[in-house]
């Protein structure tokens, strides 16, 4: 698809502006530009009047003149930039975006901006934050106690104190430097880095100040010499410096992608480039930092939510003005300006973290490419276990693929076995082979790893006598157990309540507790292991500020030598000593409903699997599975991901799935559900209409309405047709003349609905 240009016009004869305001209409708005102002800016920030509020809007372009009667226009209240806050490049890409998503153009483009530029703040850098350790860090740390981020905070403040009196340095790299950080520098040990430092700002250990002055990293390391498939890798990615090509940097776990990244962007920086590396979670993104810290020199800014605004808006200038070197963050980094744009990377590509599932439903995996290709810089996609559309993109030569087979360091893959579970007895879950393995490993100095993909202690509190569940009452879907609260709660809505003592149907007290989630994990092995120190990593567990940084620290160190989590523990982490991984519960991703359920089995697999033997030792990992002979796990454990996800390729193929189809889904939801399904069946009744009186009917096909897989979310029923087309073209049309009549059709006024294009779920 094309990208949209914006027509700027001739800025300075232009009486009218259009304005990109931030409300749900997809379209711009005309206003009349004053004489007093300055020429009108595209991508610039204005105040207008809108209704009886003043909005904070964009200029997208302007105009000799407009096609809105003149008793009508009104006029710009005041100019807020005096240059462009948003590129035309970016501009252009926006409202592809917007019309890709079909999505109103004005929430898109100010999504692009951190909250307080919406709300009209200076778009200068501001002062920044500078922190000095004041006194001697030994005296420090020999009162800190089990505090691992503020163990770590005083660790990097002291090496930048000493770095700066150093004789080995320049007087050149001294100018300056009085062995202070930034926040951007103590970012990147933690997400929340705040809450830990402030008692030291209070005992006087730490000092704060603010400076002017911009932040510039120092690399501490250079690297290793890459070799083999690492230097190749690396090689292509900086050959293609300066024009656009996508790569797909296919790597084993423990292979070193992130070394080729990291070599990589140091030679873009090398040549005044700008790179923009993406990554799916929060909680990778302060370890990036640490590496990338220890290893460029330059300006590095983290953008995450975990941030508070005013963070996040310093770290976006600095991007926008062309100070940052390298933007590493989450999905919302990717609309970032970036003047000197020259590298873009995408880290766990696979992972549908990337995609954003409310409001503007932008994949930023899609995005990144785009920007690439917009401003002529390669875009590389890392993943052990890539997506089908990416490997379909490799087989028909969009994309060139980079591949690492082997681990850094001659690591030995780890060794993939199933445990049959089949008439077995289990305790709490645990099959006995999988407790001997754990009881070897731990005795040869190994540590365990047991991953289970559901948090709390039981998923279902059931009546013995009744057989009635503890249902969440405004969800169809049972509550959970949480033992150590005490609590049931909903992992979809958040509703919770205290775990009855009798049944709310029968007022039986014969309760069971049905299935197992980590927190029971974790109470089994304590007490088959009761001398062994256990770290549990979910939701629940880490929900106090610094307590994933805890958990992560002990992990990573070895002082946990039993791990038990969800997928927060599967990606991107390197603990040293972990030789085994138990994975429990496999078997729910063979019979998922959603026509990627199996795909992301996989992955999930693969990329748990691949925390065993990541230094000397052998890894081992243990599926328990009642469905040992299920072709698909036999071909998974036995031939690995790459067979596996062309067996699933070929079955996508046949079905007629995406990649092979594009999908886009449409749904609705209100308070009753007769409304939400009358709603979608006034929309199918327009598309089958539409598409009858243009002859499309073979090319666009609807499957449905009906009801969602769960219907009651949150109090509120949900609906959903989908859309697929083998033209992305007719699809896109198709959706175009739904959103111009949406919003009359009857019974559609009354609900709220949304469009998702390429969903990643069908939830």
């Amino acid at each position: 698809m094309t990208l949209i240009e914006v027509d700027s016009g001739d800025a300075s004869a232009a009486e009218f502006v259009q304005v990109a305001l931030p409300v749900p209409l997809a379209r711009l708005f005309d206003y009349r530009w004053k004489e007093q102002l300055h020429p009108p800016i595209p991508g610039g920030r204005v105040e207008v009047p809108f209704g009886r509020r003043r909005l904070i809007g964009v200029v997208v372009s302007c105009s000799a003149g407009s096609t809105v009667p003149p008793g009508r226009l009104r006029s710009v209240g005041r100019a807020i930039d005096s240059r462009p806050l948003l590129p035309q490049a970016l501009l252009s890409l926006l409202r592809w975006a917007a019309a890709y998503y079909h999505h109103p153009v004005g929430e898109v483009i100010t999504a692009a901006l951190p909250a307080g530029l919406r709300k009209g703040a200076d778009a200068v850098p501001g002062q920044r934050e500078r922190f000095t350790l004041s006194v001697d860090a030994t005296e420090v740390l020999a009162n800190l106690g089990r505090a691992p981020v503020q163990r770590a905070l005083v660790e990097r403040l002291a090496r930048a104190r000493t770095a700066a009196t150093s004789e080995d340095r320049t007087a050149d790299d001294r100018e300056g430097d009085d062995g202070s950080l930034d926040a951007v520098d103590l970012q990147a040990i933690s997400a929340r880095w705040r809450a830990s430092l402030a008692p030291l700002l209070e005992r006087g250990a730490i000092t704060r100040r603010l400076s002017t002055r911009l932040p510039l990293n120092r690399a501490r390391d250079a690297g290793p010499t890459l070799a083999g498939e690492q230097r190749v890798a690396r090689d292509a990615l900086i050959d293609a410096l300066g024009a656009y090509r996508a790569f797909l940097l296919n790597g084993v776990t423990g292979s070193g992608k992130t070394e080729v990244y990291l070599q990589s962007i140091r030679a873009a920086r090398d040549r005044g480039l700008q790179t923009l590396v993406l990554v799916p979670e929060i909680a990778l993104t302060p370890q990036l930092m640490a590496r990338f810290s220890e290893r460029l020199s330059g300006c590095l800014v983290s953008l995450h939510s975990g941030l508070n605004d005013g963070e996040r808006q310093q770290g976006w200038l600095l991007a926008a003005h062309g100070h940052a070197d390298v933007v590493i963050g989450t999905r919302s980094a990717v609309l970032v300006p970036l003047p000197r744009l020259g590298l873009v990377i995408v880290d766990e590509e696979h992972d549908g973290s990337l995609k954003q599932q409310d409001g503007f439903r932008y994949h930023a995996r899609d995005l990144a490419l785009m920007r690439g290709r917009d401003a002529s810089a390669p875009v590389v996609l890392g993943s052990a276990t890539p997506s089908l559309e990416s490997m379909n993109n490799v087989l028909t030569g969009r994309f060139q693929e980079l591949r690492l087979t082997e681990r850094a360091g001659g690591a030995s893959p780890p060794r993939l076995a199933l445990i049959d579970i089949r008439r077995r007895a289990l305790s709490e879950g645990l099959s006995e082979a999988l407790v001997e393995a754990i009881a070897t490993h731990l005795d040869d100095g190994g540590q365990a790893m047991v991953f289970i993909n559901r948090r709390g202690f039981a998923p279902t509190l059931l009546c013995n006598d009744c057989g009635a569940a503890a249902d969440c009452r405004a969800c169809d879907a049972h509550m959970t157990v949480h033992a150590a609260s005490g609590r049931l709660r909903c992992h979809h809505c958040g509703a919770e309540r205290a775990t009855p003592s009798r049944c709310e149907n029968c007022g039986s007290v014969r309760l069971d507790r049905v299935g197992q989630g980590t927190e029971r994990i974790a109470g089994a092995l304590a007490e088959a292991f009761p001398d062994v120190p256990i770290a549990r990593i979910d939701r629940d567990s880490t929900r106090r500020k610094g307590a994933l940084e805890h958990e992560l620290e002990r992990a990573t160190s070895g002082r946990a030598r039993l791990l038990v989590g969800t997928q927060m523990l599967a990606k991107g982490h390197h603990f040293p000593a972990l030789t085994l991984v138990g994975i429990l519960d496999v078997d729910r991703g063979l019979f998922g409903t959603d026509f990627r359920a199996l795909e992301q089995m996989g992955q999930l697999v693969v990329q748990v699997a691949g925390r065993a033997g990541r230094e000397q030792r052998q890894g081992e990992v243990l599926i328990q599975t009642r469905h040992p002979d299920n072709p698909m796990l036999q071909t998974l454990v036995g031939q690995g991901y790459g067979a596996f996800a062309q067996v699933v390729l070929e079955e996508r193929r046949i079905a007629e799935w995406p990649p092979f189809s594009h999908v886009a889904l449409v749904r609705t939801d209100a308070p009753a559900p007769e409304r939400a399904l009358d709603a979608l069946q006034s929309i199918a009744d327009f598309l089958d209409h539409d598409l009858a009186i243009r002859g499309a009917v073979e090319a666009v096909q609807l499957l449905g309405p009906a009801p969602a897989p769960m219907e009651r979310l949150g109090g509120r029923f949900r609906a959903r047709l989908l859309l697929q087309a083998h033209s992305r073209r007719a699809l896109h049309e198709t959706l175009t003349r739904l959103v111009s009549v949406i919003d009359e059709l009857d019974r559609v006024r009354t609900v709220r609905w949304s469009i998702d294009v390429d969903p990643v779920d069908l939830f």
